[in-house]
């Protein structure tokens, strides 16, 4: 129930109108179908490895990058966790600003304190049970927008024939890009799956973490989102959707977005606290409270929501994508020359150390570099096609890249050494 607040996210909403207004309705559902096909499979492997190791993000990237990966992969994560807060915060906040007036500051700050006492406790002792009761009411407050949106507005009958012309690549390839923008689910699923029981595995794998996951997540948000947009003839933004549930219930509207985003910056504080408290450690090599990573990423998350965040938070959010998608390329590639070893099978309880990685440092080189060309790619003008490729370009490149050190390891048993 803890990781199953990312599927109360607005985001998924806006990135399906998103999709619809680039590419049409058509190609947007089978982009969104190949996703969440991709994701499923991609995170059954990864919840399965963490469950059984029990691994963090630090100590799975240690054994592939090395400290210095490890401590990048924290930094990254939590700063991706951060970002992925204030926009869900500033979405509570818009609306309780269109809703009762007031300074949009003043809003922020009201979003930021009450989130941070929600996710002092841990997960499977506080934030499980908060979820699992603020889950039914968000189901509930979704159905209830779609009948809100239908009575005053009436059955919209083109909302699944919105078309758009084509572009050098076919729609469904576009929305499909779209969605790898955020890959970093993967390190959301391996952050709270490392707490499952491994005679759970399976179910989670396909239930908690896989394509029933991202079936509702993608799309059953993804449709309601279109639906709401094209109800209320309203332009495809952030605050276009926020506006659009508002219309639809009033005060009910207001509620049923701060319940969803409640649920999702619970996953979004706890995730970017407990990479900051690894990140502490491994600089320090001290341990130090959760909840002072808590404090700090609240503190950090309001400065954000002071500028013109979203302005520039999805490019920003561009960016990181790139460092993530490299990070989980290397990642599933790294797992599967571990099980071809048979190293997985023969133990899977014990982590596993790669010789030589964190000496050589090219696995870090490999998902720096691949990351670089990514960003270059997405910001360069002169190639469209291929600013749109750069997703795809990067895993092909980070795996390209990481293969002769993946090939040269010497792999054992930590366990063994002990």
């Amino acid at each position: 129930m803890a990781f199953w607040a990312m599927f109360s996210a607005m985001f998924w909403l806006y990135i399906a109108v998103a999709s619809n207004a680039a590419v049409g309705t058509v190609n947007t559902l089978i982009g969104m179908t190949l996703t969440i096909v991709t994701y499923g499979l991609i995170n059954s492997v990864l919840s399965r490895h963490a469950i059984k190791t029990g691994q963090t993000i630090s100590l799975f990237s240690k054994e592939i990058f090395g400290s210095v990966g490890s401590g990048l992969a924290a930094l990254l994560f939590a700063v991706t966790a951060i970002y992925y807060a204030v926009f869900e915060g500033s979405i509570i906040a818009v609306a309780l600003q269109e809703y009762f007036g007031g300074n949009l500051k003043l809003w922020y700050l009201v979003v930021v304190l009450y989130a941070i006492p929600l996710v002092a406790g841990g997960v499977q002792n506080w934030l499980d049970k908060l979820n699992g009761v603020l889950l039914p009411l968000y189901v509930l407050g979704l159905a209830a927008i779609v009948i809100g949106a239908t009575v005053k507005q009436g059955y919209p009958t083109d909302w699944l024939t919105h078309t758009v012309a084509a572009g050098p690549l076919p729609g469904w390839l576009n929305s499909y890009l779209i969605y790898m923008g955020v890959w970093v689910m993967m390190m959301y699923t391996f952050e709270f799956a490392r707490l499952g029981k491994p005679s759970d595995a399976k179910f989670h794998g396909t239930v908690t973490f896989g394509w029933v996951f991202y079936a509702l997540t993608f799309g059953l948000n993804g449709l309601i989102g279109i639906y709401l947009v094209s109800a209320w003839n309203l332009d495809s933004t952030e605050t276009g959707i926020v506006t659009a549930i508002i219309n639809s219930l009033g005060i009910f509207g207001v509620i049923v977005i701060v319940i969803s985003q409640t649920r999702i910056n619970t996953a979004n504080y706890y995730s970017a606290s407990s990479n900051l408290q690894d990140l502490a450690t491994l600089i320090s090599g001290k341990t130090t409270s959760r909840f002072l990573w808590v404090l700090v990423s609240g503190v950090v998350a309001y400065l954000f929501m002071l500028t013109d965040v979203l302005s520039y938070l999805l490019r920003a959010l561009a960016w990181q994508g790139v460092f993530v998608t490299a990070w989980v390329a290397i990642a599933l590639a790294s797992l599967y020359f571990t099980n071809r070893r048979g190293i997985a099978r023969a133990d899977a309880s014990k982590p596993i150390a790669r010789q030589g990685l964190s000496a050589l440092g090219w696995p870090v080189v490999a998902w720096v570099a691949s990351s670089g060309l990514g960003i270059a790619l997405t910001e360069q003008a002169a190639l469209p096609v291929v600013a749109s490729l750069a997703p795809i370009i990067t895993v092909v490149v980070a795996v390209g890249l990481y293969l002769p050190a993946a090939k040269k390891a010497d792999f054992r048993h930590i366990g063994a050494a002990s």
